[in-house]
């Protein structure tokens, strides 16, 4: 009985919900992004930009989904954006992980 109060306060996400995370992702650069974030622990744009070998309005554009998507963190210091990845971009970069090893 106890666990399935428990099981019944986890929120369940809806489609529309799962969708964003899904489109958030769903970019070869943003992936190398969400993987690039999680070796670093924390990166900022130019290094990503660095890193990746990339025109920075590309990357900078797909930063920004990746954070609209709820996937990435943003930390202001000074005049650089650090980004971490999120709950959310833990988990989907586990998934990402996992899904590169089948």
């Amino acid at each position: 009985m106890k666990n399935e109060k428990n099981i019944a306060k986890i929120k369940i996400k809806s489609a529309k919900q799962m969708e964003r995370h899904l489109k958030g992702m769903a970019n070869h650069y943003r992936i190398e992004i969400l993987l690039l974030i999680d070796k670093s622990g924390g990166i900022t744009l130019e290094d990503i930009i660095t890193a990746l070998d990339a025109n920075a309005k590309t990357i900078g554009e797909h930063t920004r989904k990746l954070y609209q998507a709820g996937l990435v963190n943003k930390k202001y210091r000074g005049k650089f954006v650090e980004h971490t990845l999120s709950p959310y971009g833990i988990m989907f970069v586990r998934f990402l992980k996992s899904f590169q090893n089948i």
